[in-house]
């Protein structure tokens, strides 16, 4: 698997007009993925560790993977046609017969907030890391932006 894939992390979550964008890379490029603002909103509360009074959905999803004794064990941004992202949730079960390991085809943008809230990592196939366009230029602006004006570039 290493070589078919990249490691990624969130770099930051930008609001914009219709949705927001999330910049997701490494040292060498960063990208970005455009969401809607729910689920915009869900991983920037993740990425700052906000405590929420009900649990919302991608709370849910991981209290259900917990109750059934299953592990997510990473996220594989795996393909992007016409400016959309595809990703595969990799779950890993395991009981008295073993361990399985079940693939689930899901957005990317409900991908990052399991995996942010689990702490699993994030990966980019190879191929759509090396085909999509470098935005590290665009994201250290925004950074430095948010720096001068005084406002946390972590939080949109």
């Amino acid at each position: 698997m290493q070589n078919d894939v990249v490691a990624a992390t969130v770099r930051g979550v930008v609001p914009t007009p219709n949705g927001c964008a999330v910049f997701l890379g490494n040292e060498q490029k960063t990208f970005v993925i455009y969401v809607d603002h729910s689920v915009g909103n869900a991983i920037q509360m993740t990425l700052d560790g906000v405590k929420k009074d009900r649990p919302l959905t991608h709370d849910l999803i991981g209290s259900i993977l917990v109750g059934l004794g299953t592990s997510l064990e990473r996220v594989v941004i795996n393909d992007a046609r016409d400016q959309t992202f595809f990703a595969r949730i990799l779950l890993k079960m395991e009981n008295e017969l073993g361990t399985k390991i079940v693939e689930i085809d899901a957005r990317p943008s409900d991908s990052i907030v399991l995996s942010l809230q689990q702490k699993r990592p994030i990966y980019v196939a190879r191929a759509v890391f090396d085909a999509v366009e470098d935005k590290s230029d665009i994201f250290e602006q925004w950074s430095k932006q948010q720096e001068e004006s005084g406002d946390d570039p972590s939080e949109p």
